[in-house]
């Protein structure tokens, strides 16, 4: 491989469960970077952790289904419930987001209150994404993308994930429905001057990145700006998890001896967005088209 390797835990803040791993992935395994919950129940922690440990790159998870808002419930009423926490009903949300202003416009203020939540934590802003990809939706996309170039975000992840890299060898209904959304999300932010990765893994075996799985993938990486995306938590079973999850075994292929010794003899050194040439880079070209 030859290009720029980031690997991300996400639901960074969730739960101390989820925080501890990251650190311990961290300081002794392969992590490199987070994405951060900023509404999550321990979010405060994860940033006090993150600033313990300058090497470790956060950037954005931003939680539009299944959450805390940002924003206070009142000024949001259609997209929480009665208890006002962000609805769970992705599909009709989905709609609403497509086909009725009202409910647009407070997404939008939904989507920059947890900008500038994340902003008040002073941490460098290296990439943002969401949770459950929802900024595949065409209308979350155009605001997370514009809210990323004028945070100064790094990058943005577009969940594209090479079949063949994982031992697929055709698409799968998801992979085709959701083709055009990707690519649409792309041009996007390239039109923003804001860098993707070339790829993204962790889609096909989310919540089950083991070991052996996280070997195959760093064998097989192809070349150009590519992030693995993890959810490794310290238990199985915590506040906010997501049934089915392997947290523990991620978290142990995180700091598996032969994960580690196989990034060295790859010649990887995996680290954030902020790292990588090509988005600073790109970053330096958007920003002097601006100010041309």
């Amino acid at each position: 491989m030859a290009g720029h390797l980031v690997i991300t835990a996400d639901d960074f803040g969730l739960a101390p469960e989820v925080n501890d791993a990251v650190e311990f992935a961290h300081r002794d395994g392969v992590l490199s970077a987070a994405s951060l919950m900023v509404t999550g129940s321990a979010a405060g922690h994860a940033v006090t952790l993150a600033r313990r440990m300058p090497t470790l790159r956060v950037g954005l998870h931003v939680v539009l289904v299944d959450g805390e808002p940002a924003s206070p419930p009142e000024f949001i009423p259609d997209l929480v419930d009665s208890g006002g926490r962000l609805r769970g009903d992705m599909i009709a949300l989905a709609f609403n987001f497509a086909l009725r202003p009202k409910i647009r416009r407070q997404l939008e203020r939904e989507i920059a209150a947890q900008f500038e939540a994340f902003r008040k934590t002073g941490l460098a802003l290296d990439h943002v994404n969401a949770h459950k990809h929802f900024h595949l939706h065409p209308v979350i996309g155009g605001h997370v993308v514009a809210l990323a170039q004028h945070y100064g975000c790094r990058a943005l992840r577009v969940p594209s994930e090479p079949a063949w890299v994982v031992g697929g060898a055709r698409w799968s209904p998801a992979q085709a429905v959701t083709a055009p959304w990707i690519a649409l999300l792309r041009r996007r932010a390239c039109s923003a001057g804001l860098p993707t990765p070339d790829a993204v893994f962790g889609l096909a075996w989310s919540g089950a990145m083991t070991a052996e799985r996280l070997r195959t993938l760093l064998v097989r990486l192809p070349d150009g700006l590519v992030e693995i995306y993890t959810h490794p938590a310290t238990a199985n079973s915590f506040r906010g998890h997501a049934p089915g999850y392997r947290y523990a075994d991620e978290l142990a292929a995180l700091t598996d001896p032969d994960v580690k010794a196989l990034v060295r003899r790859c010649g990887l050194r995996p680290s954030g967005y902020l790292d990588a040439p090509s988005c600073a880079n790109d970053l330096a070209t958007s920003a002097s088209s601006q100010l041309a």
